[in-house]
């Protein structure tokens, strides 16, 4: 059966709380085909999060409204072992205190600290280093960032490419954990453009991906950061208020993003993804959905992202085609599922951003 995990919005929920409705829903379980598996609360946000082995959506909504009255507020498919990636179990924690025989109670936060860490793409370090030495620098940064994560609490969830992904529990760890990162690249960080971003999130928001919101914005930051710059969301500066907080602020390693910044950005890069396939698109269309006057809206991008707008729609497109380009797609196919207007075109942009042709790029690495 697929598995579930639902997000409850309780105000003033307590652990004690979170403990008595799981006990009530184990106790109808089976009468909806469910296994509940186990639950996070966290009281600071007045949220609760479900993890239900179900037949479908409709049975864990019902199983819960008969055991509590609490409906969920949203719901996702999830896989176990991306669960246990982001949270560490997908089962009751060991270290869990009685109240009663038939009451544990444990209070374990779902919130986490997710970091991205990216890099420019592997077949064009290749071209522009040498395959050797490009594979030499990506296994070093690997192996750095993994020793760090070990180092710092951190766990790996998932390894695309030049994109890696980790969860925290500590903010001051995820914090330190990327410096640590970045000191140990040194000089090879700027050779491979190692950037970082930072965001923290609860598992179940408006995405239907686990952490999707999260991951989505803290690749945002990382898209957009300097070579060897690791750049924080406004929710990370807010929660890190110990004494280094003061210290990273004046340091060239960090960029810290305000929270009026982050909702423009990701307004603007929402809809780009949503329509970058689009050759019909123009800046008129995002100055009606960000509703921006075209001076503010250049104005801004040229702040967020060190781009116009159309230098930026026309980046989107160009690395979404280095993996089109590696699918079954030809490169005509490529020019216009990626909205450019001909081939001729798309190879002039491509050879002008990346340093080669389309053609030499898929020839040289078959």
């Amino acid at each position: 059966m697929p598995i579930f995990m639902d997000r409850h919005l309780v105000p003033g929920i307590e652990a004690k709380h979170a403990a008595e409705a799981h006990r009530e829903d184990l106790k109808i379980q089976d009468e909806f085909g469910c296994r509940c598996m186990t639950y996070w609360v966290d009281e600071e946000r007045d949220s609760a999060f479900c993890l239900i082995d179900a037949p479908n959506e409709e049975a864990v909504k019902k199983m819960h409204d008969k055991a509590h009255g609490l409906i969920p507020y949203d719901i996702v498919q999830v896989n176990s072992n991306v669960v246990e990636a982001f949270l560490g179990r997908i089962s009751d924690p060991n270290d869990k205190s009685s109240l009663s025989e038939n009451l544990k109670v444990f209070n374990d936060p779902a919130f986490r600290i997710i970091l991205v860490a990216e890099t420019t793409n592997a077949r064009l370090l290749q071209h522009q280093l040498g395959k050797e030495k490009a594979n030499r620098l990506l296994t070093l940064f690997y192996d750095i960032i993994r020793n760090e994560l070990q180092n710092y609490e951190g766990r790996e969830v998932e390894l695309k490419g030049q994109g890696f992904v980790a969860s925290f529990v500590s903010v001051s760890h995820a914090v330190q954990c990327a410096i640590m990162v970045q000191k140990g690249m040194h000089v090879a960080g700027e050779l491979i453009n190692l950037r970082i971003g930072l965001n923290a999130g609860m598992p179940v928001e408006k995405s239907k991906e686990l952490f999707g919101d999260t991951i989505k914005m803290a690749k945002y930051l990382s898209a957009f950061a300097d070579e060897n710059q690791i750049v924080l969301a406004s929710i990370i500066k807010e929660i890190y208020k110990d004494d280094r907080h003061q210290s990273i602020k004046n340091q060239k390693l960090f960029e810290c993003i305000s929270l009026k910044n982050e909702n423009v950005l990701n307004l603007l890069m929402d809809y780009l993804t949503q329509n970058w396939a689009n050759p019909q698109l123009e800046v008129g269309d995002f100055c009606a959905e960000l509703s921006m006057s075209k001076s503010k809206l250049y104005r801004k991008c040229k702040e967020l992202t060190a781009m116009s707008l159309n230098e930026l729609i026309r980046e989107f497109r160009l690395q979404k085609s280095l993996k089109l380009l590696l699918t079954d797609r030809n490169i005509a196919q490529t020019t216009f599922d990626c909205g450019f207007g001909s081939p001729s075109y798309f190879t002039k942009c491509f050879q002008e951003r990346f340093g080669l042709s389309p053609k030499a790029y898929l020839k040289d690495f078959d």
